[in-house]
């Protein structure tokens, strides 16, 4: 006979055991380290196994640095094991050999990994690999804590296969971002980078999948509006009833990565997919945009998906031109689109409760903290400029230094300003993200240097007292560098503080899940920032890995962590739900 597999324990089990018992359960979640179990079992009753997680690493990161390096010491990355599976030529073996050696030679303490990765399926040979490099520069700080995090996902994987927990809506998700991730731009696709800008053929493509995911999710309307926003809507128990709007972008930055934007639309659209499976219907109607565009990277305006659903499109940026020539209106007319009817866009406030956002954090906080879920006080302000410094090109070697025009020297002095004026204020920041000579040459100083700036604030006096300082010095500089300057201001969004009861709406379904509540502010602009002008919105934050970088291949988050979003999500949904009965 095939013996009956054992019947998985679930928390009611853990609560009620003895503690003798209840360790038992959580025998090697941590192996050799039986006091991390303990000193999350001491916090008993627990309300759910999310809560049980954040004990377990709340007893690691209150035991000390000892205790967390002889963790660590404990549960070395076992290489054999990690690749028994996987096949690797000898000079794979040999490679990650030494990089094994090298890991511990320099920060004093084994090599931690979780192999089965962020989907729990396990990462490639070339991962592997990839990690070991990559964590080799890291501080010896960071890395202790980057250590101990792969322990944790190591652990969370484990409880998962104890309790048989799988995160069912988290490996759906997960998979979605990887096959959206599919279309990318012409030249970056080639380079295995993800690239996907406004109305190109990979734009499009990701509109029509979208298109079909929310059609197979059960949405009762489906359609691209004007601007190539993708929207899908599910209708509520009677008619008449108000919507929930909610969504994020579907473009990308250029080598950018695979959740920025598009968890915002995937998550809301699994929560419909349930309640249609379940033939649920709501008393409030749910409306899920896939916004065009927000990041700005192929024409200077930005937000427009989101811009244009509360009346702020400014038809004069039809005449934009991207870097081949095209024309914002040209390229809509190209991709079928109506421009006459971006107009009609906008929507009635009346119709709606409010706009909700759920989004990666773009940031460290919670990577570093050690939780999955954060909730979005406020969007920071943001002014965008483009601008030139315009000079003399002259010969290097001949112009001696102090009878230099050099235009680019001027925004290298501009920039250090930037960072020491934006630091001075809490929250405040600056950046010169794009830099260009263009026609420069190795012996030519040069005489042209095209720049832009990015400064934000958590209000818009901070912001625009940032603004004032930064174009002041501009001036200084041009003047005692006998330069001339243009500056163009491409972007003025203000900041947006959350709504108060949609914000507690968030707490409250965080709190629900077992976890602490985490008020942070959003450095980065978000589409909830532009529906902030006609609805009250609030936004939920998803922690990041690889400290939480964003815009950047390296941009992730686990399985784990995307369920708890679907779940904080459906929570909401049913507080509005409770408030919306008669």
């Amino acid at each position: 006979m095939i013996p009956t597999p054992p019947t998985p324990p679930t928390l009611e089990r853990l609560n009620g055991a003895s503690a003798a018992d209840a360790l038992r359960l959580l025998d090697g979640l941590y192996a050799h380290a039986p006091w991390v179990a303990e000193r999350a079992l001491a916090l008993r009753p627990l309300r759910s196994l999310a809560q049980l997680r954040h004990a377990l690493v709340q007893a690691v990161r209150g035991a000390g640095a000892d205790a967390q390096l002889a963790l660590i010491r404990a549960n070395p990355w076992r290489m054999d094991q990690a690749l028994a599976q996987r096949s690797p030529t000898p000079d794979e073996s040999a490679r990650i050999a030494r990089l094994d050696t090298a890991y511990e030679e320099r920060f004093g303490f084994p090599f931690v990994l979780a192999v089965r990765g962020p989907r729990g399926t396990g990462l490639t040979q070339q991962e592997i690999i990839d990690t070991l490099e990559r964590r080799l520069e890291n501080h010896a700080d960071f890395e202790r804590a980057e250590a101990l995090r792969n322990l944790h996902r190591i652990a969370e994987l484990r409880l998962n296969d104890r309790f048989g927990a799988e995160p069912t809506l988290g490996n759906d998700l997960w998979d979605w971002h990887e096959k959206l991730a599919e279309y990318s731009d012409p030249g970056f696709a080639q380079q295995g980078q993800l690239t996907v800008t406004y109305l190109t053929d990979a734009h499009r493509a990701c509109a029509r999948r979208i298109g079909d995911w929310m059609r197979d999710c059960g949405f009762d309307e489906v359609a691209t509006d004007a601007v190539g926003n993708v929207v899908g809507r599910y209708h509520p128990a009677a008619d008449g009833a108000r919507y929930l709007l909610t969504g994020s972008h579907y473009d990308t930055v250029r080598n950018g990565g695979r959740y920025d934007g598009r968890l915002g639309i995937f998550v809301p659209m699994a929560c419909v997919r349930e309640l249609q499976r379940a033939g649920r219907r709501l008393p409030l109607g749910i409306e899920v945009v896939a916004f065009a565009e927000e990041e700005g990277q192929r024409y200077p305006a930005s937000f427009l998906g989101s811009g244009a659903l509360t009346g702020d499109f400014d038809p004069a940026w039809l005449d934009q031109r991207d870097a081949e020539g095209i024309s914002m209106r040209s390229a809509m007319q190209h991709a079928g689109l109506c421009v006459e009817a971006i107009a009609a866009l906008r929507r009635d406030p009346q119709r709606y409760l409010g706009f909700v956002e759920v989004h990666i954090e773009q940031g460290p906080v919670l990577n570093e903290l050690d939780l999955p879920l954060g909730v979005v006080s406020s969007i920071n302000g943001c002014v965008r400029f483009i601008g030139e410094m315009i000079g003399m090109a002259s010969h290097a070697g001949t112009t001696p230094m102090g009878r230099r025009r050099d235009a680019a020297a001027g925004v290298a002095e501009l920039a250090l300003y930037i960072e020491q004026r934006a630091a001075q204020d809490d929250g405040s920041v600056g950046t010169i993200g794009l830099l260009d000579v263009p026609g420069g040459s190795i012996n030519v100083v040069p005489g042209r240097c095209r720049f832009s700036l990015d400064l934000r604030g958590p209000s818009d006096a901070q912001r625009d007292a940032l603004v004032q300082d930064v174009r002041a010095q501009l001036g200084r500089i041009a003047a005692r560098r006998g330069l001339r300057y243009t500056l163009d201001e491409a972007l003025r969004a203000a900041a947006a503080p959350s709504a108060p009861a949609w914000q507690r709406h968030w707490e409250r379904a965080v709190d629900a899940l077992g976890l602490p509540v985490l008020r942070l502010p959003s450095g980065a602009g978000h589409d909830a920032m532009k529906l902030h002008a006609i609805l009250p919105q609030a936004m939920l934050f998803v922690r990041g890995q690889n400290a939480g970088i964003s815009h950047n291949p390296l941009e992730s988050t686990t399985n784990n962590d995307i369920q708890l979003a679907v779940d904080a999500f459906a929570g909401l949904l049913q507080q509005l739900a409770g408030e919306a009965q008669p």
